[in-house]
Order: structure tokens, then C-alpha cells, then sequence
């Protein structure tokens, strides 16, 4: 029986090849999150309905390409191939299904100087965002993610030495990698201090205008205080080129400002953010999240991220262009659904509890649920 991994997914949707994805999972899990990309076109069809009305029966089911099907894990999708093939399909499954699309990440070369090369780590299904800075010999990680080897392997092929490791937040929708990295590297461990009440982890707190030099001496990282996701939310600044915003600026909004159920005091928070810190920022500023929310987002180079002074142009709560009262009561009231599970894993990454890999797998299924919905 064919097989597919996720790797060559991701392969065939880069390049642009037309795929086409059966997904046989329940409807409401198909609603809530599935593989999109640019090219590719999918259905949900259970196995039940192939096998009581015959794959014919469904006119979306190509037969001059190849279909290729996806499940939870595998086993259904691999069911699904033998009920295809029974019919003279041409059918492969994917190897591992959403959780192992749910755990690949690719990286992607944003800026590469003289001083710094700049790589955004992208982890597509999870719509989440991490990435590696090196100059000379050193290097720096935001944002990672718990599958670790991702960021190993990077300092590995470049022959760098992780120095410093940086939480832009406490995150809620995923667990954090900075602590087992530092652990294995000896690399500082860095987050704001109110992200960390009652925390039993080590970490070096980041405080206002805080610049952390590495490798070339023209090279800074400066953290900038940026509440309103979370109270403690910081974001970087790179040699006043790059702001990595973790989640206060999305490309198509900010971050949601209720998951710590304070909506409107968070949300003055944040308007505080954009009309004191963002609105200081250069219109030409590249700004670079820590999540996403579907591929459209996705520039040209192939790394999600956008010029500040579009962002300004494109939606009025970035620009900040509103008085304060109708920005919290836009933020606050226009979040969506909550992140699954976030609860603990909060306590997770504030190391007040400890899970198997297998339940921190099935703690981060789903989507990004970070950011307050666009507002133009």
C-alpha cells in the first residue's frame, strides 16, 4: 500500500503541484482544522459512506489523480486507500495523519547579511512561528516549539552555539521548548517575569529596553514591553529592521486579549501597546509573528511576516486609529473560540506539571486560536 510523508506533502504544496486530500475524519473535526495550502483541494468523506455508496458516488473523488488520504493517525486513512484502490483509484495515505502534520515544521530564510541570518521555523498545521538567529558563531532562538531537534539540527548545520533562548510570552495554545533546549544546550533562558507567577522553572527575566548582544557586535536584540495578549507579552527588536511581535501583531490582527479571563483590562493593555509602542515604530519595519492563521499569510519569500506601515493601512486596530473605548470593546468582544486545553498548558509551560509526549501531542492538536479576528 502507498504511503506518503509529510515532508513530501509539504514538498508538492511548495512547488505548487496539485493535490488533492481525502480526509475521512469526522465532520466536526474536519471543520475545526484540516490541511489547506495553496493548490490543494480537499473533501471529507467518512469511510462509512465510501463503503455503503461506493467512492463513485462522489463526483469530487478524482480518478485521473492521485488521492491522497489522511485520518487522526493512519488507520482509517489506510482503509480508505484499499476501498479507492478496490475501485481503480490511484490512492496513498499519509503517514502518521493530523498528528504528524500536527509535528512538522520546515525552515525559511528571511534576511541573510553579513551580520545576521535570520530563519523563521514554520509549523504549519499549528500556525505556529519560532525562529533562529545567528551572527558569527552564536546563535539565538524565540519562540521554539517542544520538538526541540528542529532547533539542534539548525545550530548543527550552520556549526553554532545556541547563547540565548527567548519567550515571547507564556504560551496558551502550545508547549514551549525553552526550557528542555536550554536544559540540553546550557543556552540563558529569557521571559518577562509576570508570565511566570509562581512558576517552578528557572529563567532569566526580560525587562524593558533589555539588549542582548551575540556574535557580531552590530547585532542587538532589544525587548520591548508589548501587554495586552498577556500582561508580560515582549517583543524584539533586531537591529531596528525586525520586530518579532510573538502575538500582539499578526499579520491580520492582534493578539486576543481574554485568555486570562480580564478581557477588557487586557484589552486596555494592548491599546496602550499600539498607541505607545507600536505607533513609535518605523512604517517600514518588517514584522514577524509567532503564529499565523492560514497560508494566505504566506509572502512571496515564502516566510509569514509583512511591513508595519501595510499592516497600519490594512487594519485600523494596529494603526491604533480609534479611541480607546471602541478598540476594547472591539478586541475584547470579537476573539472566537477558545484554544482547547489551554489551561494546562499554561501550567505545563510555567512547569507546575509535567505530561507524557503522547498527551503533550494530544494537548496540541488543532489550530491557532491567538489572535482577535481582522478589523479593517
Amino acid at each position: 500500500m502507498k504511503s506518503i510523508r509529510v515532508q513530501e506533502l509539504q514538498r508538492r504544496m511548495e512547488a505548487g503541484e496539485e493535490v488533492f486530500i481525502l480526509d475521512v475524519r469526522a465532520a466536526s473535526a474536519y471543520d475545526d482544522w484540516h490541511i489547506e495550502q495553496r493548490n490543494v483541494v480537499s473533501a471529507n468523506i467518512q469511510n462509512s459512506k465510501l463503503l455503503q455508496f461506493g467512492p463513485e458516488a462522489f463526483i469530487e473523488i478524482p480518478k485521473d489523480k492521485e488521492v491522497i488520504t489522511v485520518c487522526a493517525k493512519g488507520a482509517a486513512a489506510k482503509e480508505a486507500v484499499d476501498i479507492l484502490e478496490g475501485k481503480g483509484y490511484h490512492a496513498a495515505y499519509l503517514e502518521g495523519g493530523m498528528q504528524a502534520w500536527s509535528e512538522f515544521y520546515y525552515t525559511v530564510q528571511v534576511a541573510h547579511t553579513d551580520d545576521l541570518q535570520l530563519m523563521q521555523v514554520i509549523r504549519p498545521a499549528k500556525g505556529c512561528l519560532s525562529y533562529v538567529l545567528i551572527s558569527g558563531e552564536e546563535a539565538v532562538v524565540v519562540d521554539p516549539a517542544r520538538h526541540i531537534d528542529v532547533y539542534l539540527d539548525v545550530a548543527k548545520e550552520y556549526g553554532v552555539e545556541i547563547r540565548h533562548i527567548l519567550d515571547t510570552h507564556l504560551h496558551a495554545d502550545h508547549i514551549t521548548g525553552g526550557h528542555d533546549l536550554a536544559a540540553q544546550t546550557g543556552a540563558e533562558y529569557w521571559i518577562s517575569a509576570s508570565e511566570m507567577n509562581e512558576a517552578k522553572r528557572s529563567y532569566s527575566p526580560l525587562t524593558d529596553g533589555l539588549k542582548i548582544a551575540f556574535g557580531a557586535s552590530t547585532l542587538e536584540v532589544m525587548a520591548v514591553p508589548t501587554p495586552g495578549h498577556t500582561p508580560g507579552s515582549t517583543s524584539f527588536l533586531i537591529n531596528d529592521e525586525y520586530l518579532l511581535s510573538g502575538d500582539t501583531v499578526f499579520v491580520n490582527g492582534l493578539g486576543r486579549p481574554d485568555l486570562g479571563g480580564k478581557a477588557k483590562e487586557w484589552a486596555h493593555m494592548l491599546y496602550q501597546t499600539v498607541i505607545s509602542r507600536l505607533n513609535a515604530l518605523s512604517d517600514d519595519m518588517i514584522v514577524l509573528p509567532s503564529h499565523f492563521s492560514n497560508y494566505r499569510e504566506v509572502t512571496d519569500d515564502g516566510y509569514v511576516g509583512a511591513v508595519l506601515g501595510q499592516l497600519r493601512s490594512d487594519n485600523q486596530l494596529v494603526l491604533g486609529g480609534t479611541d480607546e473605548e471602541s478598540f476594547t470593546e472591539a478586541v475584547s468582544g470579537n476573539t472566537g473560540a477558545t484554544p482547547p486545553n489551554y489551561e494546562t498548558i499554561v501550567a505545563i509551560n510555567r512547569g507546575m506539571l509535567e505530561v507524557s509526549n503522547e498527551e503533550a501531542s494530544d494537548l496540541e492538536i488543532g489550530p491557532n486560536r491567538c489572535a482577535v479576528k481582522h478589523l479593517a
